[in-house]
């Protein structure tokens, strides 16, 4: 029997990007630990399904950079849990899904929702300091009166590789992007970047589980091949 599917579990860190980071790459200096879970169908040799939940946290914080000096002068902060559930389309590289052994490079792409509970802090916001930039206190004034999402859309996109060491088991390693289509995922937008949407990336390695894979491992829940 081929393996049919694939489980796995895997545990990495995710990074916030947003207002409340001078980075491009995002905010490594505060990321927060993640852990998922998958289960896929194989298709074909290159293309499966997959289903994910995650896990995990996301903070930002104006205070952990020096530069530029205004950053710890506006002193916003946020955090929030993340509960993340996804469906994606995988592309194997390879062409080697049904592979006993080997490296296997993988793409994806999908959609699903994120659900937060963002709590946003501007307690240590100095007035004074930005006396001269009054529409920085007015977007907060508006940031502040604005709800904040429960939950929102995400397109997650990414690559990864696997490695199946027996038809059973393998390990894999992942780096992901989250486009959110939002700029209250860290609580901010008129007083930060109102022209910069929010986004969220991932890394993470983890174990990958095969039910009936290896030929005359089979239990029936695999691809029967022909004779």
């Amino acid at each position: 029997n081929l393996p049919g599917y694939e489980f796995g579990i895997s545990a990495g860190m995710l990074v916030y990007q947003g207002d409340l980071t001078p980075k491009q790459l995002g905010s490594f200096e505060t990321q927060q630990p993640a852990v998922g879970f998958f289960a896929a169908k194989l298709i074909n040799p290159a293309l499966s399904v997959k289903a994910s939940l995650l896990f995990g946290k996301l903070r930002g914080d104006d205070a952990v950079y020096e530069s530029p000096a205004f950053r710890r002068q506006r002193n916003f902060n946020f955090s929030t849990p993340v509960t993340e559930l996804t469906a994606q389309l995988a592309w194997n590289l390879a062409g080697s899904n049904f592979s006993e052994k080997g490296l296997a490079p993988y793409v994806f792409a999908g959609a699903g929702i994120t659900f937060l509970r963002i709590r946003r802090d501007w307690n240590g916001f100095n007035r004074e300091y930005f006396h001269d930039a009054p529409a920085i206190a007015a977007g907060l004034n508006a940031d502040s009166a604005h709800s904040l999402p429960r939950m929102l859309p995400v397109v997650p996109v990414g690559a990864g590789v696997k490695f199946y060491f027996s038809p059973r088991w393998g390990v894999h390693a992942e780096a992901n992007y989250r486009f959110t289509f939002s700029d209250y995922l860290d609580g901010f937008s008129q007083a930060a970047a109102p022209d910069k949407g929010d986004k969220y990336m991932g890394y993470s390695v983890g174990i990958i589980y095969r039910p009936g894979g290896g030929n005359g491992s089979g239990n029936g829940k695999g691809i029967k091949c022909p004779p």
